[in-house]
């Protein structure tokens, strides 16, 4: 009797295995919405289609806190009962907003691609940790490990303890090749594990994920994920939620410099977004340990988005360097 509704595109995977193949599998009702994202529009087909499990994406929980509580006092959102969340780690400030403003918090979850299904979950019954992707699902065995000389892993126990999220092989969905790329297989398996690409560490059996091991920023001396800085430069008025990139670049007396791509500033007057850019920059020294070096303002049509309307970081990072973006 569930009436399912994923918001995904499908060019992106999830919007193939859980809004399409997963709801048709198990016979549920589903929602399919070709329009762009409109809050309003969203809480009408909530209302409306009396949809009971809603499954969304980080950047779009943003938009929606962007646009503030009063809305959702408009419609009857009572029949929803599961809200989920994946893509990338929701930030814990969107967690405790959910369950806000529904009374019930977005429940988030972990997987790839390459493992064909959720593998880590906040189950329904649990309750929500912000930041926590949950536990493994049954069958799923998870750990956290650090390489060691001569190109092995091991575990690493300790709670809290930072290392790269591995899976042990021989789950039921598990990719079994990357087309035409043997050798970039092979490298995913270590010491009987599946090395994921993305940095965490656990705590009381549940995973906190942080980024890509790839994304990593050593700034002047201190660790620092892009998302990270994204996630605190959403936070400041003016910017749209969903239209931050930050990235490294290599430099000779930081180590690395944290730049910052900020598309659709809501304002055209100069000063205003001058002072936007000031405001990013300050509340990102005044909430994290580093400091950005360029925000650079663009208009939306600067960002390289995916099919699925992410934003591409590398290739933005590639863009500017090219172009050498100026900065604020």
């Amino acid at each position: 009797d569930d009436i399912f509704w994923c918001t995904a595109d499908p060019g992106w995977v999830t919007g193939t295995s859980y809004g399409i193949i997963s709801p048709l599998t198990n016979g549920a009702t589903m929602i399919v919405d070709q329009a762009e994202f409109d809050a309003e529009r969203w809480y009408r087909i909530l209302q409306e289609q009396k949809v009971t499990v809603w499954y969304t994406a980080p950047t779009a929980i943003r938009m929606l806190m962007k646009v503030g509580t009063e809305i959702t006092k408009r419609f009857d959102l009572s029949r929803v009962r599961l809200m989920a969340s994946v893509g990338e780690p929701l930030n814990p400030e969107a967690v405790a907003w959910s369950a806000a403003a529904f009374g019930k918090p977005f429940h988030d979850n972990w997987w790839q691609t390459e493992t064909g299904g959720i593998m880590i979950s906040n189950y329904p019954s649990m309750d929500v940790k912000p930041g926590s992707m949950g536990r493994p699902l049954p069958g799923v065995t998870a750990g956290i490990v650090e390489h060691v000389e001569g190109g092995g892993v091991r575990e690493i126990t300790k709670p809290m303890a930072m290392g790269e999220l591995a899976l042990r092989p021989g789950w039921p969905s598990m990719m079994r090749a990357y087309l035409n790329e043997e050798e970039r297989y092979r490298k995913c398996f270590v010491g009987g594990w599946y090395l994921t690409g993305d940095m965490g560490y656990m705590v009381d059996g549940e995973v906190y994920v942080v980024g890509r091991y790839k994304d990593l920023i050593i700034n002047a001396g201190k660790n620092v994920y892009p998302q990270d800085i994204e996630a605190i430069a959403n936070t400041v008025p003016g910017v749209h939620a969903g239209r931050v990139v930050a990235f490294g670049v290599a430099d000779e007396r930081e180590g690395t410099e944290l730049i910052a791509v900020v598309a659709e500033v809501a304002t055209a007057d100069t000063n205003e977004r001058q002072q936007i850019g000031l405001a990013i920059r300050q509340t990102v020294a005044r909430q994290s340990t580093v400091t950005l070096n360029y925000v650079h303002l663009v208009d939306d049509r600067w960002l390289i988005k995916t099919s699925s309307g992410k934003i591409a970081r590398a290739a933005n990072r590639e863009k500017w360097l090219s172009e050498r973006g100026g900065g604020t």
